[in-house]
Parts: structure tokens; C-alpha cells; sequence
């Protein structure tokens, strides 16, 4: 099973081969990155690490034995004890329940680690494997919505509240 590993500076080259590879599968259910993305790369690396340093959002590869990332999850807009969730994984390890193992690890760090209380999230409606990570791992669909990350397409709206980490049991 490949590690949930949060976001570094080092995993530049392996994220861009990771996008790269999956490019077209991905363009089949949420929108192109665009070839700025590509092009400005570690610009954009280099945000996104900024925005995970002020806390903004909380970027995790799924990362495996020998460095190649298979998957991402990640939290973002983080405020006022909520985010929104996202995940992708590679073409090539579709199928192999990699996304509710991660998006599951996700909601333990988000409760104890990140101190969430609550997660949104969306996918698009024909994305019939997305939707069932969503409610495998607890997520309660809210109403349906032009998603913006979806090229327009309607889609389906998610929340799932977290519990919270008990503090103690005796006096």
C-alpha cells in the first residue's frame, strides 16, 4: 500500500511526472490543468507549499516504495474548522480501493492533526467512482451544482462532519 505523505519540496519531479502520465484520464472527469501548469511547474509547486505553510490548505501525495506517486489528496480553503477534500489517483492504480484507504487516512488527519470539524466536497455526476469513495467513507451528499472543477458539468455536493479526538476518559 503506498504512504500518505504530505507535501515537500522534493516531491517536484515525481508530482510532474504523476500529473503528466494522467493528464488525459483526469481531463476525462474534472477540467485540464492547462499547459501553464506544466510549463510553470515548480511555480506553482512552490505556492502550493506556501499555502500549506500558512495553513491554508494541506497537500498529501500518495507516494509508493520506490518514490512514484500514484495519488493525491488534498484539503483546501481551510477556515473555520472546514475544508474541501480532493483526490486523484493514477490511471494505472484505479481500482485498487486506493482512493477510500486515502481519502479515510485523510479524515483522521484532518480531525487530529489539522483540528477540522468538517469537509466538503464534490464530484461531477457521471464520476460514479468518485461519488463512491465519497459515500464509502462517510460523506452525505447535500445537493446537486455546477461544479466549477468539473468543466461545468452538474454534480453532486458532499459534506461529512468529523469527530472529534476525545481529550480524556477519567477525572
Amino acid at each position: 500500500m503506498p504512504e500518505l505523505q504530505r507535501l515537500r519540496p522534493d516531491h517536484a519531479p515525481a508530482l510532474l511526472a504523476f500529473e503528466r502520465e494522467n493528464r488525459a484520464y483526469f481531463a476525462a472527469s474534472v477540467t485540464d490543468r492547462g499547459d501553464a501548469y506544466f510549463a510553470h511547474f515548480d511555480a506553482r509547486h512552490d505556492a502550493l507549499l506556501a499555502e500549506q505553510a500558512a495553513g491554508l490548505c494541506h497537500f498529501h501525495l500518495l507516494v509508493e516504495r520506490g518514490g512514484e506517486v500514484v495519488g493525491r489528496v488534498n484539503l483546501v480553503d481551510v477556515a473555520d474548522g472546514s475544508a474541501e477534500l480532493g483526490f486523484r489517483i493514477a490511471e494505472k492504480a484505479a481500482g485498487r480501493g486506493l482512493a477510500t484507504v486515502a481519502v479515510r487516512r485523510i479524515l483522521r488527519l484532518a480531525a487530529t492533526e489539522y483540528g477540522l470539524t468538517s469537509l466538503r466536497a464534490g464530484a461531477a455526476r457521471d464520476n460514479l467512482a468518485s461519488r463512491a469513495v465519497l459515500t464509502r467513507t462517510g460523506f452525505t451528499p447535500t445537493g446537486e451544482s455546477v461544479l466549477g472543477g468539473t468543466g461545468g458539468r452538474p454534480g453532486i455536493t458532499y459534506v461529512r462532519e468529523l469527530a472529534r479526538p476525545s481529550i480524556g476518559t477519567g477525572p
